[in-house]
């Protein structure tokens, strides 16, 4: 039990090293992959476009990376939009624990539809989804438009491009943090 306990935290250990040297895109590389997200978003999802013009704000992360044996996370970096400019870049990151097998990659919208959920968000350099707001997931099908939909929520996540395959029952804290990324 110690040996999976150590082996565990190593390979925590790891995924933490690795994604610091993830975090290399400028704040040009992030706006340019947002923009390229959200023409796919706008494709993929009917309504999309309608929704989020209606949201006080979202934040793209138009590539997340998740993997896990066991021990895994996720990383991924964004562009905070108000009003369709740019606010801020914020960083995601996640570890968790349990039955996991697989890598994804995908590209993640939070929406932000309410005055306090864009504050809340806006509030700190960093927060823990857990600890403020919860974040509904949305669900929708090829049928209906997203802006007629009523997630029940006022932060809705939706997740889209996606490649890969990942397995979960797992444990699992989020954290969202500001980041500065080069001009350049």
């Amino acid at each position: 039990m110690k040996l999976l306990k150590t082996i565990s935290l190593l390979l925590a250990m790891l995924f933490a090293f690795s994604t610091l040297s993830l975090a290399e895109d400028t704040a040009e590389e992030i706006d340019n992959d947002s923009n390229e997200a959200l023409m796919v978003f706008y494709k993929e999802v009917n309504g999309g476009k309608k929704f989020l013009d209606n949201a006080k704000g979202y934040v793209v992360f138009p590539d997340v990376k998740e993997a896990g044996f066991f021990v895994g996370g996720k990383y991924g970096e964004g562009a905070l939009r108000v009003n369709g400019v740019t606010k801020g870049y914020y960083s995601i990151t996640s570890a968790s624990v349990g039955f996991q097998m697989g890598a994804q990659q995908y590209s993640l919208i939070i929406a932000l539809t309410t005055d306090s959920a864009l504050k809340t968000f806006m509030r700190d350099d960093d927060w823990e989804s857990e600890l403020d707001v919860n974040i509904a997931l949305a669900e929708y099908n090829a049928e209906e438009e997203a802006d007629d939909v009523d997630f029940g929520s006022n932060m809705v996540g939706f997740v889209f491009d996606s490649k890969g395959m990942m397995g979960n029952f797992s444990f699992e804290g989020t954290r969202f943090e500001r980041i500065t990324p080069d001009l350049d």
